[in-house]
């Protein structure tokens, strides 16, 4: 049993890093550029479709991943430039109109491209086996993405804490019309920041391309955990998003493996069984609920 738990814990640990990747380009785009982007799921299938072309085509697992976060990055520059640059001064309802319909077009796009049916690429021999962790036997490519994400989560960090550009990011999200009247040219500090979230969603659909299947419209499904973790985190958080992530990974991962079995030990298996999944797809909502309704910023909100 307690081996059990101590998987299910690094799969809870797995999908919140996972999301934390989604969540710090979001509301790193919220909180610089207030921008609201429905658009960013799509970001991470783009991610996913081009780490699978590049993987087969190269046939190099690492040059695929590298390729597509480049490709990625360039995407994301792209919509930011052509798309999304007249938005910034618009209404939120306008954003959340035309960040839809990028969702529309990026999945009709993949649709053309790779066709509807979902994509499967086989990791490389050296990331396929499983490693020893006492009596547990774990996949050796979750334990990665596990330390890839904190890696990166590290790195995020030091990039907004410890460099001029992290200073420039801060001073925007504080007062972006002083940055700009200090010289800072402040178009480009948007492209940068919308071009690394980009970025941060595609290395998340790179990661997820080899557990779950690559097909279009997967984005909008983790784009909703995704909003969860920011609002539970603090809109406009690193920190947050990183708490949040963790904590609804752990929360989601944990109640859809033991909340039935734990409701079958107080009533009849049947009202276990039907109960159990409903109310394990709900728990992140409720706690989300429950934030909300004990502290309307998050749990670590932006310091102004």
């Amino acid at each position: 049993m307690i081996g059990l738990v101590f998987e299910q814990a690094l799969n809870g640990l797995q999908l919140g890093v996972t999301l934390f990747l989604m969540a710090a380009g979001l509301t790193l785009v919220f909180g610089i550029m207030n921008l609201v982007n429905l658009a960013h799921g799509s970001l991470y299938m783009v991610g996913a479709y081009l780490w699978v072309a590049f993987a087969k085509l190269t046939g190099s697992y690492v040059a695929g991943v590298l390729l597509a976060l480049l490709g990625t990055l360039a995407v994301g520059i792209a919509v930011e430039l052509v798309a999304l640059r007249t938005l910034y001064e618009r209404d939120h309802l306008d954003q959340v109109l035309a960040t839809f319909g990028l969702i529309l077009f990026f999945n009709e796009l993949v649709a053309m491209i790779w066709g509807r049916a979902a994509l499967y690429a086989a990791l490389p021999a050296w990331l396929s086996g499983h490693v020893e962790l006492g009596e547990l036997r774990y996949p050796l490519y979750r334990l990665a993405i596990i330390l890839v994400g904190l890696a990166v989560a590290a790195l995020l960090w030091w990039v907004v804490v410890r460099t001029r550009l992290g200073m420039l990011i801060r001073a925007g999200a504080s007062n972006r019309t002083m940055v700009a009247a200090l010289g800072v040219n402040i178009r480009l500090l948007y492209t940068v920041v919308f071009g690394f979230g980009a970025a941060l969603a595609g290395l998340a659909g790179i990661m997820a391309g080899p557990i779950y299947s690559v097909q279009p419209g997967m984005g909008e499904l983790i784009l909703i955990q995704v909003f969860v973790v920011i609002v539970i985190g603090g809109i406009g958080s690193i920190r947050g998003a990183l708490a949040g992530a963790l904590i609804v990974g752990m929360v989601d991962t944990l109640g859809r493996a033991f909340l039935k079995p734990l409701l079958a030990t107080f009533w009849s298996p049947v009202v276990a069984d039907t109960a159990g999944p409903a109310l394990a797809s709900m728990l992140i909502y409720m706690l989300m609920a429950a934030v909300l309704a004990l502290r309307p910023e998050g749990l670590f909100p932006a310091r102004a």
